[in-house]
């Protein structure tokens, strides 16, 4: 038991203490008068007793008020963090599902477009190698699509916690780290991209 806590027990004891017995009056009115003059300072002591107890209650409840509130703070913070890493994992969903896209959409249309070149197939191609284009321009689309939705939540939650922070309603001394996912959701975008440009134009790395 700690200190702190002893001394709560203690008071609560003390405070706790019986109600002082009536005395058994003499009857001679002298002896009377200071028997109840005892008395009644002992009630007096216990009743400053009592107050004392009722303060340290008092306090008590104000310093687990104090705590919750702390506590209320600190999880309230940690759900900004949480709320980030679940952005971070929903554009990691858009980044595998556009990267699938892309690579289905450039291997699609190069298979196809090496049949024509090598003269294996004389026509018909234009069908599947259209698909191709269009699920590249898809997983471009998507990629793009989901980089504008997370930075524009990002930036609503950083103000967010911005504004809670000041107004002292959390605490935010873990701060809100690089998106390493947004990074590698951009390559992804100008991957996308340069295989675009490298079918249709010629040019570029995939050309």
């Amino acid at each position: 038991m700690s200190a702190p806590d002893k001394t709560f027990d203690d008071e609560w004891m003390k405070a706790g203490e019986s109600v002082p017995p009536l005395p058994v009056v003499d009857s001679d009115p002298d002896v009377a008068s200071v028997e109840y003059s005892s008395h009644r300072t002992r009630l007096s002591t216990h009743r400053t007793a009592l107050s004392e107890h009722r303060t340290n209650l008092s306090e008590h409840r104000t310093d687990l008020s104090t705590r919750r509130s702390e506590m209320s703070s600190r999880r309230t913070g940690m759900s900004f963090q949480r709320t980030r890493m679940s952005a971070e994992r929903t554009l990691m969903s858009v980044i595998r599902t556009a990267l699938s896209l892309i690579g289905f959409g450039f291997t699609i249309y190069q298979f196809f477009n090496h049949l024509v070149e090598q003269k294996l197939m004389n026509g018909g191609t234009h069908a599947a190698r259209n698909f191709g284009l269009a699920l590249i321009y898809l997983g471009v689309s998507m990629v793009a699509i989901g980089i504008a939705y997370h930075v524009q939540f990002m930036v609503g939650l950083r103000r967010e916690r911005i504004a809670m922070t000041k107004a002292g309603l959390i605490h935010s001394q873990s701060a809100f780290p690089v998106s390493y996912t947004l990074i590698v959701a951009i390559l992804i975008l100008l991957l996308g991209i340069a295989a675009l440009a490298s079918l249709l134009f010629r040019i570029g790395p995939f050309a």
